[in-house]
């Protein structure tokens, strides 16, 4: 019986480890359409605002504002607008954990 348990228990961390992976995949595919314009990884070239080490509930607002239109923009409030909330939730977490360009 404990082995059964084990073998269970092991089943699920491989099956949680993997799960996070695809998560993460997916914001790196959702993050790549900043790269055009905030560059790899939220380092951007000078110009342009750099995202990497941001704080992530200032992005968040903004980018919530972006899409309900609060904040005037040439193109990020058409963009926002293809994610939902959760997902923009996701990529200000992601470029706030990125390290800022040195």
């Amino acid at each position: 019986m404990k082995l059964t348990s084990r073998i269970l228990l092991g089943c699920t961390l491989a099956l949680g480890a993997t799960l996070a992976q695809a998560q993460v995949a997916q914001i790196k595919v959702w993050a790549a359409a900043c790269a055009n314009c905030h560059g790899t990884n939220g380092q951007a070239l000078p110009g342009n605002e750099a995202l990497a080490g941001k704080d992530k509930a200032e992005m968040l607002q903004k980018l919530m504002d972006f899409k309900s239109g609060r904040k005037p923009a040439t193109i990020m409030h058409q963009l926002s607008k293809g994610y939902s909330d959760e997902q923009l939730q996701e990529l200000a977490a992601y470029f706030a954990a990125q390290p800022k360009k040195q």
